[in-house]
């Protein structure tokens, strides 16, 4: 829901079923690193320890999608078998994506990125002001320690992509 509103909002309409799809994939290996891997879990079982954080940004001619965890596990890219039921996560990602990588940010767990070319380019300055992106109401984590951590997370990787960006378009 969050990348379907997110890229309407933006114009992308485009990307939405790729993005979804690459967000659906690094979101479910997130929270099974987290240890949430029993379907019949409670609500008041869940903690902040098994928040994640996730993020959706237009950069130049690219849109990144980025899911923060607080593990350090590196994801595993698996050869499944034709009658394998899971693992084709990340093959679908590498399929689907220009890029993914890892990210270590300051503040720990990683994040995992997946980079999708766009058909237009971002230019910081010339872009029209858009009202800002107004989420429906219950898909925000609420406040706390695991919150602000992803969002820390994730606004380091931030800074530090769009400062390599900023470098090489001076080079």
């Amino acid at each position: 829901m969050f990348v379907r509103h997110t890229l309407a909002h933006w114009h992308f309409e485009k990307h939405i079923d790729t993005a979804a799809l690459i967000m659906s994939e690094l979101v479910t290996n997130a929270v099974r690193a987290g240890g949430i891997i029993d379907d019949q879990l409670k609500s008041g079982q869940i903690t902040s320890e098994h928040v994640i954080g996730i993020q959706l940004r237009a950069l130049e001619t690219s849109l990144y999608v980025e899911v923060w965890d607080r593990t350090e596990a590196v994801p595993v890219r698996k050869n499944p078998g034709v009658e394998a039921v899971g693992g084709r996560g990340l093959l679908l990602v590498e399929a689907l994506a220009e890029q993914w990588d890892i990210f270590r940010p300051i503040i720990g767990g990683k994040i995992v990125w997946a980079k999708l070319p766009l058909d237009v380019s971002i230019e910081s300055g010339t872009h029209q002001q858009r009202p800002p992106l107004v989420l429906p109401p219950g898909i925000r984590a609420s406040r706390g320690s695991g919150a602000d951590q992803a969002r820390s997370a994730l606004l380091d990787q931030l800074l530090t992509t769009t400062i390599t960006a900023r470098t090489k378009r001076a080079a």
